[in-house]
């Protein structure tokens, strides 16, 4: 899994030409659909109808051929198709080359423009909510990376002890509460009592839990996406006063993890993070709604994409699956609105969306019904 990063949607909007290709497909980890080949079939049907929009610029099948031919490449791959994640993002034009399996649902769509359509990376950044869930036990560590939609797994084996014995030795006896420890002048054995047992056992599980916490750091660095812990009680307590990781919850999943599978974990983990994600953006949502009709807020396309690519923009709601084609006149500042898809249009929401997030604002990707003014397809809060 490749996951997407503010500079490489800033690369991606840099990529201009005559036919970029953009194309979005749902895809499974496991399951029949991986053993039915659905998601290569997806790959397949949206480059046919690519093609055919390629046929209606009056491009030569030659050309067409050699523009698509790495997305075909990676149709032939039987290797890549066995890795994935919940969606898959491609991004091809004349020279350039792109994909991104990623942990995000993606409903299958192509676009083919002077430009690429970003607009349905934008929940990696906010509102779905990416986390991290480690899983953790004494004989077995695991770091997931989720969002409310999946649940993938962060491979840390080189990075971490995988268990207790590799940090604090083969003497050790996590079930014993008495255990020898060394010996008098005389040889004779001396063993620990409970209390003291207890307080070297902690001491060892602290010892272990910092040499997992400085390799997760190699690897956390400067990260700011939240953390849940899942573990037993007496484990967090012992986790939470080592971590040096700034994004731990103060809560955990207290649970017996040999007794939790990977889609209750995932559950257990969201009912967990989900108020973070969500109070964000019901806080948007409020001022949008508090301040509309003040001058502070747009409904208007054309009032909205001049502000976007001004950096004047703090939230903007778009709606999901939705589309408004156009052009926009950056001489004259003015937007045209096409009534359908024409040779000269671009989505203007995909437009304002870009320029919105890279000059800093939040993008919400919203269904109807969750809109602020569900009256427009989309809908700005401005900056102060």
């Amino acid at each position: 899994m490749v996951l997407i990063t503010k500079k490489e949607i800033e690369e991606l909007d840099g990529i201009h030409g005559k036919s970029c290709i953009s194309i979005f497909i749902p895809t499974h980890q496991a399951g029949e659909e991986v053993l039915q080949r659905e998601d290569v079939q997806q790959l397949k049907s949206q480059l046919k109808e690519v093609k055919n929009k390629l046929e209606k610029e009056e491009m030569g099948p030659k050309e067409i051929d050699r523009l698509v031919a790495p997305i075909q490449e990676l149709i032939d791959n039987r290797k890549f198709w066995r890795y994935q994640s919940d969606g898959l993002a491609i991004f091809c034009s004349d020279g350039f080359f792109k994909k991104f399996t990623l942990p995000i649902h993606f409903e299958s769509y192509n676009y083919v423009a002077n430009g690429f359509y970003l607009k349905p990376l934008f929940p990696m950044f906010t509102g779905d909510g990416t986390f991290y869930v480690l899983s953790l036990e004494l004989e077995d560590v695991k770091l997931y990376r989720q969002t409310r939609h999946s649940i993938t797994k962060v491979f840390i084996d080189d990075l971490i002890p995988s268990r207790m014995e590799e940090r604090v030795g083969y003497d050790y006896k996590p079930d014993s509460l008495q255990y020898k420890s060394g010996a008098d002048a005389q040889g004779r054995a001396i063993y620990h009592g409970h209390a003291e047992a207890d307080r070297d056992r902690k001491s060892e599980i602290a010892d272990y839990f910092r040499a997992i916490d400085k390799g997760l750091m190699t690897f956390l660095k400067d990260d700011k996406i939240p953390m849940v812990v899942a573990s037993q009680d007496y484990l967090f307590s012992i986790y939470k006063k080592v971590s040096s990781y700034k994004h731990l919850l103060e809560n955990h999943i207290s649970c017996n993890l040999s007794d939790t599978d990977k889609v209750l974990l995932h559950k257990l983990a969201w009912n967990e993070v989900a108020p973070i994600f969500d109070r964000e953006r019901e806080e948007k949502l409020e001022l949008f709604k508090e301040h509309d009709g003040s001058g502070r807020t747009s409904s208007d396309i054309g009032q909205v994409l001049p502000a976007a690519l001004d950096g004047k923009i703090d939230t903007l709601f778009v709606e999901n699956g939705a589309d408004i084609w156009g052009v926009y006149d950056p001489e004259k500042r003015h937007v045209r609105i096409d009534q359908e898809f024409l040779p000269s249009s671009v989505s203007l929401l995909n437009k304002a969306a870009i320029r919105t997030f890279l000059n800093g604002g939040k993008v919400y990707l919203l269904e109807n019904d969750d809109m602020p003014n569900p009256h427009s397809k989309v809908n700005a809060l401005y900056r102060y």
